[in-house]
């Protein structure tokens, strides 16, 4: 800094503005109001100088505190961001910390309405490298490699069971090709029409669709069960029977629910806006429902060749217990690729590329989809079960201690392994475990634990799959009732079970917006891209206007 003689200092300079940094992919810009991540900020004045700075100087100060303070920011950006960084409309390169020298003192701007949070600091950083949970990734592969082995073996078995079965054996397989094989392949290219059906329409029309999915589900699986029981089988008049049952339950569960519908479809609505401003935002489930049908048809053909070995039912069982966790699996991953693109925006203002977040989830967050896809569910029975010895409980001892003790585990489990975590797991890199304790801590932080637990998005994509998997049954028992009824009941559990797997699948879309909108609310509510629907739900609440339902996982006070 050029100085002269012990004249009076002037007064302050004011430091240079510090050029904006926008954000884009793939060429386009943000819409105006969406980046909220970099966004030119007051700079602090200062200190007077201690000498005179003549003009020339002034000049040239100008210039290096520009240049340091741009240097500075770019560095502290991280070099492996996926975004464009241009600076006054004209692209440049983001140097490397290891280069060049180290600037003097850089004033640091104040902290911006999207600064992270100190949990957020630190945690693992955006562009996180490392594989999550590698122990259940490396047990998922071996299942993978397993379940492939033996797929094809029982493959092999079902068509030399075809070409080489003589005489009444030979009658058999070929009924089990005519009159099994056919019900379950175009059932299950109904329950793909019929996934992307329910997506589609509850992304254009979430506030009806609430209250359909409500209650068609009642009337199809009441209808469901009645058709069976019509067809005077003993198999067929049992599962029918359950599903009756089951459409008892749901009836029940949709008058349960009637006063959290409102706020539900709000969160809905608000999550599913920015869904629009991503085009390829559906491509990884498209391609993943791909993947299932494939697999589900040589799965399929297993099941008949499981007939011709050692042990059928226990083949079977095994098959359909692998079917589960790969089904499973692949909605995770379909969940994963959607939180990272929505959660990126939501905290960073990125418009992500949604194929370099299916081929991350792929790869490095697999582990955390293959861990939550076997604690998840689990955790999710159990919570029924708390549910029903809560309700239960009564006046007596015995019954009162088991209700609590369950709701103390459940408790307890949640906060390790929640459906939650997976925002984080995608945004930030972290294990399922860890996610799923920092996602809670924030809901705990922000005191939204009851809004939380009683959103009914989870249950809305499970029964969207149950609606499909009764509409399956109705049409394939139908069809095998007419052809050959012997077969009815066990086509009827196979397309349910198949109709609801690959709805659960496609439904991954809406249900990772909606868990991205409270959980990134959660991590900055100042964040203008949200609006008050939550705080004047936490009002109403607290004022007592709003009463909720309590869940098993929050325990009396």
């Amino acid at each position: 800094m050029g100085v002269s003689g012990d004249e009076p200092p002037p007064p302050p300079q004011q430091p240079p503005p510090i050029p904006t940094i926008s954000t884009s992919t793939r060429g386009q810009d943000l819409e105006k109001g969406e980046e909220i991540s970099h966004r030119e900020q007051p700079q602090p004045q200062p200190p007077p100088p201690l000498m005179k700075m003549n003009n020339n100087n002034n000049t040239i100060n100008n210039e290096d505190g520009e240049r340091i303070s741009r240097v500075a920011m770019l560095q502290r950006l991280n070099p492996t961001n996926p975004l464009r960084i241009a600076i006054n409309n004209s692209r440049v390169n983001t140097p490397s910390p290891s280069h060049g020298h180290n600037p003097p003192h850089v004033l640091h701007s104040s902290q911006p309405r999207s600064t992270p949070t100190p949990l957020q600091q630190s945690s693992t950083s955006l562009n996180s490298t490392q594989y999550t949970d590698k122990f259940f990734l490396f047990l998922f592969v071996l299942h993978m490699v397993a379940a492939i082995a033996l797929v094809g073996f029982l493959v092999f078995k079902a068509i030399q069971g075809l070409i080489q079965a003589k005489g009444r054996k030979e009658h058999e397989e070929k009924t089990l090709l005519r009159y099994f094989l056919p019900q379950v392949e175009v059932s299950s290219l109904l329950s793909i029409i019929l996934a992307f059906s329910w997506q589609w329409t509850i992304r254009i029309w979430p506030y009806f669709m609430v209250h359909f999915i409500l209650w068609s589900t009642f009337f199809i699986s009441l209808s469901a069960g009645i058709f069976l029981i019509c067809l005077q089988n003993p198999p067929t008049d049992g599962i029918g029977v359950c599903f009756i049952a089951f459409s008892i339950c749901s009836g029940l569960y949709a008058c349960w629910v009637s006063q959290r519908i409102k706020f539900c479809s709000k969160i809905l609505v608000k999550s599913l806006e920015s869904v629009p401003k991503f085009q390829d935002l559906n491509k990884p489930a498209f391609w993943t429902l791909l993947v299932g049908f494939i697999w589900i048809s040589l799965w399929i053909f297993a099941v008949l060749g499981a007939l011709n070995f050692y042990f059928p039912p226990l083949v079977i069982i095994l098959l359909v217990l692998s079917l589960c966790w790969t089904a499973e699996v692949m909605r995770n991953v379909v969940n994963i690729t959607v939180s990272r693109v929505i959660a990126l925006y939501y905290l960073r203002g990125m418009q992500s590329n949604t194929h370099f977040c299916f081929q991350r989830a792929l790869t490095k967050n697999l582990g955390s989809a293959c861990l939550g896809s076997l604690f998840v569910p689990t955790i999710e029975a159990l919570r029924v079960v708390a549910r029903a010895l809560n309700l239960l409980e009564g006046e007596d001892e015995f019954m009162f201690s088991c209700a609590h003790c369950c709701l103390n585990v459940m408790d307890t489990i949640f906060r390790y392994g929640n459906g939650w975590a997976y925002v984080q797991i995608a945004a930030y890199g972290k294990g399922f475990v860890r996610a799923s304790q920092d996602t809670w801590e924030l809901f705990v932080r922000e005191d939204m634990e009851e809004i939380v637990d009683s959103d009914m998005t989870s249950a809305l994509c499970f029964l969207t799959g149950v609606c499909s998997g009764s509409t399956c049954v109705i049409v394939a028992a139908a069809w095998t009732a007419k052809m050959h009824q012997p077969y009815t009941a066990t086509v009827s559990l196979i397309v349910f079970f198949v109709g609801y797997l690959m709805t659960r699948i496609s439904m991954a879309l809406p249900h990772a917006c909606v868990s991205c909108y409270y959980t990134c609310y959660a991590e900055n509510p100042t964040n203008r891209l949200f609006d008050k629907t939550i705080k004047e739900r936490q009002a109403m609440i607290k004022s007592g206007r709003e009463v909720l339902v309590p869940t098993p996982r929050i325990p009396h006070r």
